[in-house]
């Protein structure tokens, strides 16, 4: 199975400036991202790794990181209203036109940046186990469901999401659910093109600890992976 990492980096962001770029315990954020990904290249799990970037100061810094960057996206696919398949299918039809093809797509988000070699290796090899179109990742979560979930009503009311919210359902008894948290999708290309979509009905399941499913979108979420990278 030939696999394209693709790795975004938007030079735009509204919450951290140069957040895929900025220090994080002397690595810019997205090395955190680029390293484990070569290192499945080099073990021959993915064919090729690259940045999807729209500025040249990226590019640069990820080229000396060992990523490829064979292009810039162009402008309609470069500002914060567009959507991952765009930049993902973008990438998919540039090797496309070279006769260069793949199987599938792994997406690494440079700000879901807490990955273990291990846990990707494990990845690609239930990928390609099991005839299904993606597989994400996700942590369980045990108290987080519809039972402690409102929306807005009328005035300063909440409307439950769940009926039996006030019913004294415990923990036990509710179950556990699952949680995606960005760090990992890997799609079939064919169900890319075909569907324009990343995530299938019935995805795969590859667990994380919850730990590790830091999000990096706010000052606040920079300082908690901090805290718990740097020692």
């Amino acid at each position: 199975m030939k696999i394209l990492v693709v790795i975004p980096a938007r030079g735009g962001s509204k919450g951290i400036k140069d957040k895929n770029i900025i220090d994080i315990c002397g690595k810019p954020l997205i090395q955190y991202s680029i390293d484990p990904a070569l290192e499945l290249k080099r073990l021959g799990l993915v064919s090729k790794v690259i940045v999807s970037t729209d500025t040249s100061k990226i590019a640069d810094l990820s080229k000396e990181l060992g990523a490829e960057v064979p292009f810039l996206r162009p402008d309609s696919i470069a500002g914060d209203k567009a959507k991952s398949i765009d930049f993902i299918l973008h990438a998919i039809n540039f090797y496309e036109q070279l006769n260069i093809l793949f199987d599938a797509v792994l997406l690494l988000q440079p700000t879901s940046p807490m990955r273990e070699l291990e846990l990707l290796t494990n990845t690609i090899n239930l990928f390609k186990k099991n005839d299904e179109d993606s597989l994400i990742s996700c942590y369980r979560e045990e108290y987080i469901n519809d039972l402690v979930m409102y929306k807005s009503g009328e005035g300063a009311k909440l409307e439950p999401l769940n009926s039996n919210h006030n019913k004294g359902v415990r923990r036990q008894d509710h179950g556990d659910v699952f949680v995606r948290n960005g760090a990992i999708y890997l799609t079939k290309v064919s169900y890319l093109k075909e569907t324009g979509q990343i995530i299938s009905d019935k995805p795969l399941l590859i667990e994380m600890r919850k730990s590790q499913s830091v999000n990096i979108d706010t000052l606040e979420d920079l300082e908690i992976f901090k805290r718990a990278l740097c020692k």
